[in-house]
C-alpha cells in the first residue's frame, strides 16, 4: 500500500484527456522489471504487470480522477471507499492480480482490508493523526483464504517505508499495542 502526495504523481491525463502514468507508476514498473528479473523472482507473480498495481482516488463527475483531502464531503470520495469496501474479498483472492495499492488519500477509517503487509509513504504527512491512520491501514491481523484470522507472530509482520517523522508515529502505535495486549509485536524500525 503506497500513500502518495498527489494523484497525478501516479496517473495523469494527456492533452486530449487520456489517462497516462504518472512518475510513481512508470518508477513502479521500472523497478518491478528490475527485480522480475532477478533467477529468484521470475516465476513469483503469474500475472501482468499493468494488472499488479492500480490506484484508488476518487474521481470527478466527468470520471477524471482528483487528490481527496481530509473533509472528503463529495459523492466521489464516497464511491472509491465503497469500491474499497465492496471488493475486499476480491482483493484477498489468490486469483486477484492486483499486489501494489496506491492512494491519496481516500483510505479513511473502516477500511479493513487485513492483508496489508506493507506500507510506503511518498508523502509529507504533518498530522500525527493522519500518520497513525495510514499506518493502521496494516495493523490487522492477516486472514486465510476461508476468511479466518490467522494468530502467527512470525507471520504478522508490518513493513512500514516512511519518510522522517513515522517512526516516532510508529513506535508510540506499537507501544499502545503492546501495553493493551500485553506483549510485544516485534522491533519497530
Amino acid at each position: 500500500l503506497f500513500f502518495i502526495d498527489k494523484v497525478a504523481n501516479y496517473r495523469s491525463y494527456d492533452s486530449e484527456g487520456h489517462p497516462i502514468q504518472g512518475k510513481f507508476a512508470k518508477w513502479f514498473e521500472e523497478s518491478y522489471k528490475e527485480l522480475i528479473a532477478e533467477p529468484q523472482y521470475k516465476d513469483l507473480l503469474p500475472f501482468s504487470l499493468a494488472k499488479l498495481h492500480d490506484g484508488y482516488f476518487a474521481e470527478d463527475r466527468r470520471g477524471i480522477l482528483k487528490d481527496s483531502y481530509e473533509d472528503r464531503t463529495t459523492s466521489a470520495d464516497d464511491d472509491v471507499y465503497n469500491k474499497i469496501m465492496r471488493n475486499k474479498e476480491q482483493l484477498l483472492s489468490l486469483d486477484e492480480p492486483l499486489r501494489f495499492i496506491f492512494s491519496h488519500s481516500a483510505l479513511r477509517e473502516g477500511w479493513d482490508n487485513p492483508n496489508v503487509f506493507q506500507i510506503c509513504t511518498l508523502n509529507e504527512t504533518q498530522s500525527a493523526t493522519k500518520k497513525r491512520q495510514e499506518i493502521g491501514r496494516g495493523l490487522r491481523l492477516p486472514v486465510n483464504q476461508e476468511g479466518k484470522r490467522i494468530f502467527d507472530v512470525a507471520g504478522n509482520m508490518l513493513y512500514v517505508v516512511a519518510s522522517e517523522g513515522y517512526e516516532d508515529v510508529a513506535r508510540a502505535v506499537q507501544e499502545g499495542y503492546e501495553e493493551g495486549c500485553g506483549g510485544t509485536c516485534g522491533e519497530g524500525r
